[in-house]
């Protein structure tokens, strides 16, 4: 259907009186009337010689208009799923993670050694993997409020795999709440704690109750950790 409808509709704007009508626009733009950007035929899509320097010069800019319209279609059509612009153009490298390493390793400067939730193996300054508890695949980013410090050979093991919340949740939630104090306590204004403000608008998560900061905690990852496994996420054995 697309291959049908969408190249003949989107020279409509160039024959407005044939509008709806392939045959005719087919016709039409055999021989590029009215400077139509390309012509068609029932097998061939052919570029006009006259718009060709402006496609190449401006092909950057036209395809990432039509990424930007799929995206807020797909969006649309799937609320639940996160970060859709990023899921249709994967960057070609991930992005460092050296801030968040540094933000864990100025936690555990306060704290001394954590128990890895995962392998419960000591996690020392600089002898952790900066873990995504959440997939990266799934989630498409790399804030804070969804890593942890974990054990590096686990952590390889672990790959695109779901942690259980019955198994895991306590314990991730643990690290983030023992995180947030350290930081906000001895790193009031590091950058990195705006990245908390996305699940905590309007609040100082170091502020909330107990009940409170684990409860958006929970209200964010539960349903995350359910739509993944609903679009193919396995979980993880225990």
């Amino acid at each position: 259907m697309i291959d049908k409808e969408v190249p003949y509709r989107y020279l409509s704007p160039w024959f407005p009186e044939s509008k709806g009508n392939r045959i005719e626009i087919h016709q039409r733009s055999a021989n590029f009337e009215n400077n139509s950007p390309y012509a068609l035929d029932e097998l061939n899509l052919t570029i006009n010689p006259l718009w060709h320097a402006y496609l190449v010069e401006h092909a950057g800019i036209l395809k990432a208009f039509c990424y930007w319209h799929l995206s807020l279609y797909l969006q649309k059509h799937n609320p639940n799923v996160p970060d859709i612009p990023n899921k249709l153009i994967k960057p070609a490298r991930r992005n460092s993670l050296l801030n968040q390493r540094k933000f864990w390793d100025m936690v555990l400067d306060h704290t001394g050694p954590l128990d890895c939730i995962y392998t419960h193996k000591k996690l020392l300054q600089g002898n952790f993997a900066v873990e995504h508890f959440i997939p990266y695949a799934f989630v498409s980013h790399d804030l804070i409020w969804n890593l942890i410090p974990a054990d590096p050979s686990f952590n390889s093991r672990k790959n695109d795999r779901l942690p259980r919340i019955e198994d895991y949740f306590d314990g991730f939630y643990n690290l983030q709440k023992t995180a947030i104090t350290v930081m906000a306590e001895n790193y009031p204004k590091e950058p990195i704690m705006d990245e908390y403000l996305s699940i905590f608008a309007n609040a100082d998560a170091h502020r909330l109750p107990e009940t409170d900061l684990r409860g958006r905690f929970l209200e964010n990852i539960q349903p995350l950790l359910t739509i993944a496994n609903n679009n193919g996420f396995e979980y993880m054995m225990k």
